[in-house]
């Protein structure tokens, strides 16, 4: 499930509840949350065909603390 950004889905993701934070291009605050599950992944792809994307990609980094920040549809 996606959780769109706000100061709770914040400090939930603060708090290591969250394995996936969620970013546009050149946006400095995140766009929401999530498990980083199939279905999530499926979500955000029918999201970005809803709004016209062709080809939905999604950049996935890494991080060491064993969590994720996900780009959505620009470089990584």
């Amino acid at each position: 499930m996606i959780h769109p950004y706000d100061n709770a889905t914040q400090t939930r993701w603060n708090r290591g509840e969250f394995k996936v934070q969620l970013n546009l291009p050149d946006n400095p605050r995140p766009i929401g949350f999530c498990d980083g599950s199939p279905e999530d992944v499926a979500e955000l792809i029918s999201i970005a065909e809803a709004e016209g994307a062709d080809d939905a990609k999604i950049h996935k980094k890494h991080l060491k603390n064993g969590r994720e920040v996900w780009t959505l549809g620009g470089p990584g």
